[in-house]
């Protein structure tokens, strides 16, 4: 039975052979690696990654599909939403010996690979969610659509340098590796796609994150005024000693300035 594609879950199936080969060549999986695929939909690229991974999880929030791929004697299926997954658990049960305790984290373990085409919907939650996660990942590479790529590897003082970039570049290097047009998928999306590329830092500055999120999200709340305005008034509340040019716009600070910021600012 043809499975009907719901707005509900911000289906779009990727349909073209060409584009699915390109994306595997971009993510290069091995045999052995410990890879998730997100939102797997009809196996355009499960199978693929499948026959050269020897076994694949995936995470599938359709019961209909994930009873389908439940038929699949390479597939673990995790029937959830991918924001209620814990990844670090799911990690340490993919890497971890049997019978070996859960922490810490095995020294000679790289961690997980996660791969998927995120619903265009919900997939900036599912970046920050992954972001809590990113000690136990090896990379990720991920269908988005191309504008939100574009935030997430913009530069500082450009159109698309957002609270996004900042959020994700402190802890992943990242580049967009691949455009998909609208006619790869069935349904064709009303946007472009494209394919990104994250590699989490080996040596990532040392930072609170809560504190960094909401730091960057006060400076990016009012885009357009000087910082003086928003992120002024949050650093006066915290008594800030230090010194910061404010006399800019959240989207004239590079990242390691808004790192360098919450770093003093928890000191």
């Amino acid at each position: 039975m043809k499975h009907i594609a719901r707005k509900r879950f911000g289906q779009h199936f990727l349909t073209d052979q060409g584009i699915i080969d390109a994306i595997v060549r971009e993510i290069a999986p091995l045999p052995g690696d410990h890879m998730v695929e997100i939102g797997p939909g009809l196996a355009a690229l499960t199978q693929p990654l499948v026959e050269r991974l020897g076994h694949l999880t995936v995470i599938e929030l359709d019961r209909d599909l994930a009873l389908r791929l439940r038929a699949h004697p390479q597939l673990t299926v995790v029937e959830s939403d991918v924001l209620k997954v814990d990844f670090t658990a799911l990690a340490h049960e993919l890497c971890s010996a049997p019978g070996s305790a859960p922490e810490p984290w095995p020294v000679d373990r790289v961690g997980v690979r996660v791969v998927g085409n995120l619903p265009y919907n919900i997939s900036t939650p599912i970046l920050f969610h992954l972001l809590d996660h990113v000690a136990v990942i090896q990379d990720q590479h991920f269908m988005l659509q191309k504008e939100v790529i574009d935030r997430m590897v913009a530069r500082p003082a450009t159109a698309d340098y957002s609270r996004l970039s900042v959020m994700l570049q402190w802890r992943y290097a990242m580049d967009n590796v691949l455009f998909v047009p609208p006619e790869s998928f069935d349904p064709p999306p009303r946007v472009d796609s494209a394919i990104v590329r994250m590699v989490p830092l080996a040596k990532p500055p040392a930072i609170d994150l809560k504190l960094y999120g909401e730091l960057v999200q006060t400076a990016f709340s009012q885009r357009r005024k000087i910082l003086r305005n928003t992120l002024g008034k949050w650093l006066e509340a915290r008594d800030f000693a230090g010194t910061f040019d404010l006399q800019r716009r959240a989207e004239e600070v590079p990242v390691q300035e808004y790192v360098a910021l919450a770093q003093a600012a928890q000191s």
